[in-house]
């Protein structure tokens, strides 16, 4: 069997079956049990190798399938990132059967997973661009479902993600003949352009991230948070591709710093814009974009190693903290219906958990010590300072917004009338969201326990690296 259809072409399939399985419990097992298996035997089984299977016979892999005149190609050094891939799956499949989510998200988040895989995979980008749009059409579905009229943050999600891909087609033609260098600077340089207007689009950068705290504001907290943990990750592999491919980018300082002025940009304007949202959903989508802003930042340092390094170990305490703070605010929407901060207040004495996990998941994005996100930070924030200062300070102040986001959500959570404390949410709730911050605490003091996972990640940028 080909690495293509066992990890792009059997979960298109079986999302496909699981559109048509009635009982929503079987559609959650199901679609988390494989993602799960499917990141084991990624993990277990690389390809290109043979395998002994307890002792009676072998099994081999092959990376490449040949579809259409084209490659599609799962290499060794991509084994970690189908384990990252699937295991992401895994972790929010499973998730979505305590909140009801699983005939919503399951289904359509595989077939949008195996699309996300194929776009690494295919050897020509000019056909990632097309898979990446793909999976964004598969998205609407989930954000709106049959019945229900799409808000403005669906339309512009939509609208915003589609107009990368012209850009980005159109800059692959341009730079289709060049691999090695900036030969014909008349032709690289509206190949540039075009390319960075695609990726603003795609990664969502500043201002171009309006539609993301829209969308969090409309559409179903477990649904959005899915999508806005998977679509980024997978966007800037993307990108990464292409600075990996050619030498002028990955040579270039002045690409780098606009990546990090458009980083700082993002970063700093979320984390202001974050500090006066009344509302639950749209702080966590400008948490999302600060993310973006983060990610960026990392990209643009000097050091390319640590610059992998730190964007790869950045994706395992955003996707906790993601995927923690969109089960709790699944939780709470179910109880109230809205998750505007008025109707919030107080709901912390009867959804304790709830309201925990919000709070953590918050203050660990925010980089706050003792929690998932501040290992990574401080270390980003120790290797912007060696090179800029004031760039250093710029995260500083994005960082205190989003403390102060945090903190004015507790506030609002826990003040209220006096009334008794109550745990309301359900055995499965009570059970994830306390490993939840359990791992997010454990992750933080102990960082180096998720190295080894990620240490490998940065091989498949073996240029980019060096």
């Amino acid at each position: 069997m080909s690495a293509p259809i066992l990890w792009i072409v059997l979960p298109l399939a079986l999302s496909f079956f699981l559109l048509f399985v009635p009982d929503e419990r079987w559609v959650g097992w199901l679609g988390g049990l494989t993602a799960l298996t499917l990141a084991a035997l990624a993990l277990f089984f690389p390809t290109d190798s043979a395998q002994l299977v307890l002792d009676l016979f072998s099994v081999r892999i092959d990376s490449t399938l040949t579809l259409l005149g084209r490659q599609i190609q799962l290499t060794p050094a991509d084994q970690l990132i189908l384990v990252l891939a699937y295991g992401i799956g895994a972790f929010w499949f499973l998730g979505a059967l305590t909140v009801g989510s699983a005939r919503r998200v399951v289904p359509l988040g595989l077939a949008i997973v195996a699309l996300l895989v194929a776009s690494l995979a295919v050897k020509l980008f000019l056909y990632a661009a097309p898979l990446l749009e793909m999976a964004v059409l598969l998205s609407l579905p989930m954000l709106a479902a049959a019945g229900e009229s799409a808000g403005r943050g669906v339309a512009r999600f939509w609208v915003y993600q589609s107009l990368a891909l012209p850009f980005i087609l159109l800059a692959g033609f341009l730079l289709s003949g060049i691999e090695a260098g900036p030969r014909d600077f008349a032709l690289v340089a509206p190949a540039a352009l075009l390319l960075g207007l695609g990726f603003a689009f795609l990664l969502s950068v500043f201002p171009l991230y309006a539609w993301i705290p829209m969308l969090a504001e409309e559409a179903p907290p477990y649904v959005m948070g899915f999508l806005l943990t998977v679509l980024p990750t997978f966007h800037l592999l993307f990108g990464l591709n292409f600075v990996d491919r050619y030498a002028w980018m990955r040579e270039s300082p002045q690409f780098f710093l606009i990546i990090r002025l458009v980083g700082l940009m993002t970063l700093v304007s979320a984390g202001v814009f974050a500090m006066f949202q009344r509302h639950l959903g749209r702080m966590l989508g400008y948490f999302v974009a600060a993310e973006i802003g983060l990610s960026l930042v990392a990209l643009s340092l000097s050091n390319h190693i640590t610059s992998l390094q730190l964007i790869f170990g950045l994706i395992m305490p955003r996707t906790l903290a993601l995927g923690m703070w969109a089960l709790s605010l699944a939780v709470l929407n179910n109880a109230t219906g809205t998750l505007s901060l008025p109707a919030l207040k107080g709901l912390a004495r009867r959804y304790p958990l709830a309201a925990a996990g919000t709070i953590f998941s918050m203050l660990s994005l925010s980089g706050v010590p003792l929690l998932a996100g501040f290992p990574l930070r401080q270390s980003l924030w120790e290797a912007l300072a060696a090179e800029s200062p004031a760039a250093a300070l710029w995260l500083g102040i994005s960082s205190l917004g989003l403390w102060v986001a945090s903190l004015r959500a507790l506030a609002v959570l826990v003040l209220a009338a006096e009334m008794p404390w109550a745990s309301a949410e359900n055995f499965s709730q009570r059970a994830l969201i306390g490993l939840g911050i359990l791992s997010l605490f454990l992750i933080g003091i102990f960082p180096q326990w998720v190295n080894p996972l990620l240490v490998n990640l940065p091989g498949m940028f073996e240029r980019f690296g060096k």
